[in-house]
């Protein structure tokens, strides 16, 4: 005997206790199969009804000249040691991740990364500041010093970098990029500090060697050489 096809009850009942068992599931597999059909073909025109309506949002407008509220652009100009480099920099990039990661400048290093040990100080339109606390989005316009910048283009160090060499400053030499550029910037507005003054200005670096005078007899001496 051939089963009969299930269908719903005049009733609006969904259950009959007369169809045949084989039937029942028959019927709830094809209706299964048509619900998933339709949901598919519901996204489908749901997309395109979105994607006709972002067109038509942007007729008469490159779509490549768009961007989304908020965003922040990544490829920016840095003035970096007298050059503009062009960087793709994430917004929350740091100063400190842009010159030795992006740009290949390794002379600044990263000692505690938070503000606190000045291995990373670089030299911003002039003044000392910690890089490892800058955001790279913030220097855009600005003049950026490293220690790579201090050298001359014939190759002759820095008078900071000569009296650091002459008065044996460094000792393992992590810390030494972050007091010389201290030292650069505090010359830069006093070239004839006292010695306390000098040591106030290098207060922000710090040395696990403990050369403290050493790099203070260092700054004093090109202070009075670049007086002579």
């Amino acid at each position: 005997m051939k089963p009969e096809i299930y269908t719903p009850s005049a009733t609006g009942s969904d259950v009959d206790i007369n169809i045949d068992p084989a039937a029942r599931v028959q019927s709830a597999r094809l209706s299964r199969r048509n619900f998933i059909k339709g949901i598919i073909a519901t996204g489908a025109t749901v997309a395109s009804g979105s994607m006709l309506g972002t067109l038509s949002g942007c007729s008469g407008e490159s779509q490549t000249s768009t961007s989304v509220a908020g965003a922040v652009e990544r490829l920016i100009s840095l003035n970096v040691n007298g050059k503009v480099r062009r960087v793709d920099v994430l917004p929350q990039e740091t100063l400190a991740m842009t010159l030795r990661y992006k740009l290949g400048l390794t002379g600044t290093k990263l000692g505690c990364d938070r503000g606190e040990c000045g291995a990373c100080t670089i030299l911003i339109d002039d003044v000392p500041t910690y890089s490892c606390s800058t955001l790279s989005h913030g220097v855009r316009g600005r003049k950026v010093t490293t220690v790579e910048g201090l050298q001359a283009a014939n190759g002759d160090l820095h008078p900071v970098q000569q009296a650091f060499v002459d008065e044996l400053g460094p000792q393992c030499g992590f810390c030494t990029p972050g007091q010389l550029m201290s030292a650069v910037g505090l010359l830069k507005v006093n070239p004839n500090p006292s010695r306390e003054e000098a040591r106030q200005a290098m207060s922000g670096n710090l040395c696990r060697c403990g050369a403290y005078d050493h790099y203070l007899n260092s700054v004093m001496r090109a202070a009075q050489e670049q007086l002579t």
